[in-house]
């Protein structure tokens, strides 16, 4: 089993830099889970979303395809690092996405009706300064209570204006 390219040649990929840089082994299962995340960073998915996503991608470097167990494994280290957020919907299925750089808070919206997940950054763009400094605020006077490791997690429930409306197309997440 290899770990991947040479610490000289980590620096050139971004992915095996992002792995390196938290500790992690570069591994071609490490890469591709966390390389498909990033290609899709405005995409939550669920295990088994991203396991069948990544099934349709094929096989990892080394030949072989990515297990269940496997793939529960390295989505927890890369969640404990800080490069995945990990979100529990309102129906407790856990959600996935990437974690952008220095960000303390990612707005999203899960709809109640059809489970969709989707970000509100662009939505909430005007309001985006309020925000961070609001999850700044939190974050600091947890901290000064001892609490650590934390992270802000901004759920807006409702229903979507999809489901709302009756509209039947475009329901769920991609594959």
């Amino acid at each position: 089993m290899t770990a991947g390219p040479p610490p000289t040649q980590a620096a050139a990929d971004p992915i095996d830099a992002l792995l390196c840089a938290h500790g992690l082994r570069r591994t071609s299962a490490a890469r591709r889970v966390l390389g498909w995340l990033l290609a899709h960073p405005d995409t939550s998915y669920t295990h088994a979303q991203l396991q069948a996503a990544l099934a349709g991608e094929g096989a990892t470097a080394d030949g072989a395809p990515l297990d269940r167990v496997t793939l529960y494994r390295l989505i927890d280290r890369l969640t404990q690092v800080g490069l995945l957020l990990c979100r529990v919907d309102a129906s407790r299925v856990r959600r996935y996405q990437a974690m952008p750089a220095g960000v303390q808070a990612m707005p999203h919206f899960e709809c109640q009706s059809c489970h969709r997940d989707s970000p509100l950054e662009s939505a909430l763009q005007a309001s985006a300064g309020d925000l961070d400094r609001a999850a700044q605020s939190a974050l600091q006077a947890l901290k000064a209570l001892g609490y650590q490791g934390m992270r802000l997690d901004f759920a807006v429930r409702g229903v979507c204006a999809d489901c709302a409306t009756g509209a039947t197309s475009n329901r769920g997440l991609p594959a």
